[in-house]
Order: structure tokens, then C-alpha cells, then sequence
């Protein structure tokens, strides 16, 4: 379903069970970052009704995320650290097509946070099947479900308001560009690491 091309090494698992804070730290930035992402789509876009709505719907869903990953930090008597610098998505955005009309660059936002969300998707699948940790294995299943509902948004509004942009030829030129990067991660306990 995701379109991924390069599934994530299930020993990945082990590194990231060498340091669960790091792991969860990581994550909670994530959802940060995601519910910020979200809002920043809504006040660039704050005439599309339709796509506001939904925006703001991700973003209260990822701040709930991050409500539950601190609470899992502090029941597991570990610190939320400092926010973490996020290298794949720093990749990712340097791809992002910068010119083009505001509908343009809007799916290429859109098509930007589908990838991130599809990615941390297949990564939270591989943390449920293979962490020991029976509580995170289904805090991590429960998660998957829910990011691939945000991928599937971000995609499908994507290609509502493509302008002059041919969305499935571009989502498969993001996926190509994804795997060629992704091969560099995979080897830090976090979440795209």
C-alpha cells in the first residue's frame, strides 16, 4: 500500500532496543514536528476549507501522538531530551520542487509529508513486530494504523489540488528519490535514523 521500494532491516530493532529513550525522545519530536507541519499547511492554505479542516484534524492526532509518547517516557521513569535534528527529512525537504504556482507547491508540500508519513508507517510496523517490549510493540501497532491514514490524506489532497502537476508520476519520482536516500539510515535508534 505504501509504495515503498526498500523495507527497513528488522535488526534495526536491536539497535533501537540499545537505547529506548533516544528512541522515544526521537519519536516525540516527530509528532511535534508532524502537528507543526500540519498547522503550516493550514496558514499557507487558509482558504481551502476542505484541506483546513482536515489539517487540523493531523495536527490535534499528532499532538495526541506526542502527549503519548511523554506519557510512555515518564511510566518508563526516562526524560523527554532535546529536540533532534532529523537528517531524512532534511533530504527529503532539499527535494521538494521550489517553483511553480502556490497549488504547485502546495502538492509538492503535500507529497513531501506523504513520504514522511508512509516512512514512519513501515517503521512502526517493523518496531510492533519485532520489539521484545510488549507495551511499545502495541503502542507502535496502534501508531502504524494511524500513519498510514495521514499518508493516504496527504496523498489523496495532493492530487485534489495538483495544478500542473502530474501527481502519480511525481509521487513515483519521490519514492525513487526516498529510496535512494533511505539506504543511508537504518542505523540509529530513531525513528528514521
Amino acid at each position: 500500500m505504501l509504495g515503498l521500494k526498500l523495507a527497513t532491516d528488522p535488526k534495526w530493532v536491536t539497535i533501537v532496543e540499545t537505547n529506548i529513550e533516544e528512541i522515544l525522545t526521537d519519536h516525540a519530536w516527530c509528532e511535534q514536528k508532524a502537528a507543526s507541519n500540519a498547522i503550516s499547511i493550514v496558514t499557507y492554505n487558509s482558504e481551502l476549507e476542505e484541506l483546513v479542516t482536515e489539517m487540523l484534524v493531523i495536527a490535534r492526532e499528532e499532538l495526541e501522538h506526542l502527549q503519548m509518547v511523554h506519557d510512555l517516557i515518564k511510566s518508563k521513569g526516562l526524560t523527554l531530551g532535546r529536540e533532534r535534528k532529523d537528517n531524512y527529512v532534511n533530504e527529503l525537504f532539499k527535494f521538494m520542487k521550489k517553483d511553480g504556482s502556490r497549488k504547485d507547491a502546495l502538492c509538492e508540500r503535500l507529497l513531501f509529508s506523504a513520504m514522511i508519513e508512509a516512512r514512519s508507517c513501515e517503521r512502526f510496523k517493523v518496531l510492533s513486530e519485532n520489539i521484545q517490549d510488549p507495551e511499545l510493540a502495541k503502542f507502535y501497532r496502534d501508531l502504524m494504523v494511524s500513519e498510514a491514514g495521514h499518508y493516504t490524506t496527504f496523498l489523496g489532497f495532493a492530487k485534489k489540488y495538483a495544478d500542473n502537476v502530474d501527481v502519480d508520476k511525481r509521487w513515483q519520482e519521490w519514492i525513487a528519490y526516498e529510496t535512494s536516500i533511505i539506504t543511508n539510515y537504518g542505523k540509529q535508534e530513531t525513528v528514521h535514523g
